[in-house]
């Protein structure tokens, strides 16, 4: 349950092109809600959500959330130019064009690292509910949620079914894997070790390094680092330490400790009952997602209140596919928004 207390608008325009090339201005808007949040595991919070949205203020809402690192900034824009995490799905001609659809994503509860409490999925789909209500949005055309988003979203659709149309949840299931929950176990292990010796960023760059081994596949490290180790300085390095390397100090360079350590918890405290689902959804699983394995992917879908769609991808990319495989994800998402129009 949550409060609506406030929200602050910045209304801008944003121009981009149709799928014929002509161009079109598309509103762009960003601001923050202040909310009382009544949550799962930590009490009543006033809590700050920062949102953005690209689309007319009166076509049919997306809500887009993505793994825990994902923010409000969705896609870039003339008005917002810097890059987007999910820029490779946004834009003309795709099934989330801002020219025909309001796209709205938010930061999650919890990101920006001032609240040090266990945080629940089920917290952030209801401060979902409260970023609608406090925008005036009563019902969702669809949340399309991937990674941490899709638990989100699934959260969302059990407990708000009247503020949504359909859910497609990308590489998450009802329930956190035993599995990927000791890697990510491993990986806040890792930090505070870090914290122990007084450098909580090496903690956070190595849980990092960690999770780039779980998101992505040994197909697909076979196929960039095959290449001999090299003795540098009497130690030997292999191939992918560079990438490793890279992609710990790009995350702890944006990330705060607190913020990670506990949506990385959120995702182990993630349970939903599949039948209390009563939305139609679309569930895409990848193969070889070492986080989101098919057989949850499976479990879920058959355990829908309604009869639900499986999807499933084949890529190398592993749990990041969505990341990476544009057109295939693409093609799912139009399927699956094309539906939702024929049943309105």
């Amino acid at each position: 349950m949550s409060l609506f207390e406030a929200a602050v608008a910045v209304p801008t325009l944003s121009s981009t092109a149709a799928a014929t090339g002509g161009p079109v201005t598309v509103p762009a808007s960003r601001g923050e809600l202040q909310v009382e949040l009544e949550m799962r595991h930590a009490g009543r919070r006033r809590v700050t959500l920062s949102w953005e949205s690209q689309g007319p203020v009166d076509a049919p809402v997306v809500l887009v959330a993505g793994g825990i690192s994902a923010h409000r900034h969705a896609a870039a824009s003339a008005s917002f130019p810097e890059r987007g995490w999910l820029d490779g799905l946004i834009g003309p001609g795709r099934a989330l064009d801002p020219a025909r659809r309001r796209v709205l994503a938010f930061d999650f509860v919890g990101a920006d690292g001032r609240l040090d409490a266990p945080i629940d999925t089920a917290d952030q789909a209801d401060a979902a509910a409260a970023l609608l209500e406090g925008l005036g949005i009563a019902r969702l055309d669809a949340f399309v949620g991937y990674s941490y988003g899709a638990l989100v979203g699934l959260q969302f659709a059990a407990r708000h079914p009247v503020k949504l149309q359909r859910l497609v949840a990308v590489s998450g299931a009802h329930r956190a894997h035993p599995y990927a929950a000791a890697w990510r176990a491993l990986q806040r292990r890792a930090v505070g070790l870090g914290e122990l010796q007084c450098s909580d960023v090496q903690g956070l760059g190595l849980a990092r390094q960690f999770a780039m081994l779980s998101y992505r596949t040994p197909e697909e490290f076979a196929g960039r680092f095959d290449a001999p180790p090299e003795i540098i300085n009497g130690r030997v390095r292999v191939a992918a330490e560079d990438y490793l390397d890279a992609a710990g100090a790009r995350f702890v360079s944006r990330t705060s400790v607190t913020a990670w350590l506990r949506l990385s918890e959120s995702i182990d405290l993630h349970r939903v009952d599949p039948a209390a689902i009563r939305v139609p959804a679309t569930v895409v699983a990848v193969e070889g997602d070492w986080l989101a394995p098919l057989d949850d992917s499976v479990a879920l879908v058959e355990g829908l209140g309604v009869p639900g769609r499986l999807r499933v991808l084949r890529s190398a990319y592993g749990h990041d596919a969505f990341l990476k495989e544009h057109g295939k994800v693409d093609a799912i998402l139009r399927a699956a928004l094309a539906d939702a129009e024929g049943a309105a």
